[in-house]
């Protein structure tokens, strides 16, 4: 058990805690892929909230530091995140990552899957995109 412990505690202190989340019919649902550890949620910020409230109740019982916000990552499908941020227009992104449209509908519809390297076109044009959003002001 002890080994175990001092395994996860390096897993904590060192990387970021992976959580896979699913779309249901009330909201979503995320488990870790690291630790006994799962929770639902309206959103997804209701999500981050109980899955780091359950973390932090696992690492209490286990004597283990308090996991933080910094140190959890959501991980979304296509299909999910698109489902969940229908303010982002697929059409529009597909045409600013220079990608064809009707691959990225087949991709958001779960026809297909992307390969890594279309995975990771489509997340930086987002958070390029992001990155505008923030940095935008208004007059």
């Amino acid at each position: 058990m002890k080994l175990k412990n001092t395994r996860v505690v390096k897993d904590v202190a060192g990387k970021k805690i992976n959580l896979i989340v699913e779309k249901t019919s009330t909201g979503f649902s995320a488990y870790a892929e690291k630790f006994p550890v799962y929770t639902t949620g309206r959103s997804i910020t209701n999500l981050k909230e109980n899955i780091l409230e359950a973390l932090n109740l696992y690492n209490d019982e286990m004597n283990l530091p308090e996991v933080n916000e910094s140190q959890i990552q959501i991980t979304l499908d296509l299909p999910q995140f698109f489902e969940y941020y229908k303010v982002i227009n697929a059409k529009a992104l597909s045409s600013r990552v220079g990608m064809n449209q009707s691959l990225l509908a087949q991709y958001v519809g779960g026809q297909k899957k992307p390969s890594q390297k279309q995975t990771e076109k489509i997340i930086s044009g987002i958070r390029e995109l992001g990155q505008e959003l923030i940095d935008l002001q208004f007059s």
